[in-house]
């Protein structure tokens, strides 16, 4: 299968191929499609699948199809290294579309990333601690918020972020699209899942015998 088999607009098309990826993973093979439909996803998927293009690209489709709104997209992230991953990774496959996204994580001031927030972003990146700190600033408006992304579930848990992330979740509208990607799929994960999505698809692939994405070769 080919990238333009999956129903991915010229814009998109463009960006994947001046990135010089050729084929979807199967992860991304069967994600995008199912996104697309507007559905839920379940994914169990490690680092080195190709994840973050599975959710990236047919949300960045979805978002431009409509109406500009603020914050229509939030992806959740367990650490500042992954959030700047799939940011960089926003912006390459989002540079022909007319969508503005930006990252919010600790270890850095927040007064450039509250300027960010308050001046409007279709998307958002996030850690949970630096989220709630927003939310408690007044830095952050869910009313336009339609997707949902947990990236890595099963490190926020591990990292003990459960309550902030339970406490983020209750404030966004429960008439969304949701998806989340974790490397296992244990008892405390389908409990969180239960939770948020809504009749998911749910996705296994196995690891890769690859080389992992960040690794330059």
């Amino acid at each position: 299968m080919r990238f333009d088999e999956l129903g991915l607009r010229p814009e998109l098309l463009r960006a994947i191929d001046e990135s010089g990826y050729t084929q979807p993973t199967p992860i991304q093979e069967r994600a995008i499609p199912s996104v697309l439909e507007g559905k839920d996803v379940m994914c169990c998927a490690q680092t080195g699948t190709g994840k973050t293009a599975a959710f990236a690209l047919p949300i960045l489709q979805r978002l431009s199809e409509k109406k500009r709104a603020n914050l229509r997209a939030l992806i959740l992230v367990p650490t500042r290294e992954l959030a700047i991953q799939v940011g960089k990774s926003l912006n390459e496959y989002g540079k022909y579309l007319d969508i503005v996204s930006t990252t919010a994580f600790g270890g850095v001031p927040i007064e450039p990333q509250q300027m960010m927030l308050r001046h409007g972003v279709d998307i958002l990146v996030a850690t949970p601690g630096r989220l709630i700190d927003h939310m408690w600033r007044g830095n952050i408006d869910y009313r336009n918020t339609e997707y949902l992304v947990l990236d890595e579930a099963d490190r926020m848990l591990d990292m003990g972020f459960i309550k902030d992330v339970t406490e983020i979740i209750r404030e966004i509208p429960v008439e969304r699209q949701s998806m989340l990607f974790s490397a296992t799929l244990d008892r405390e994960i389908v409990t969180l899942a239960k939770n948020i999505l809504k009749a998911p698809v749910r996705i296994e692939v196995a690891p890769p015998a690859t080389t992992l994405d960040e690794v330059d070769q």
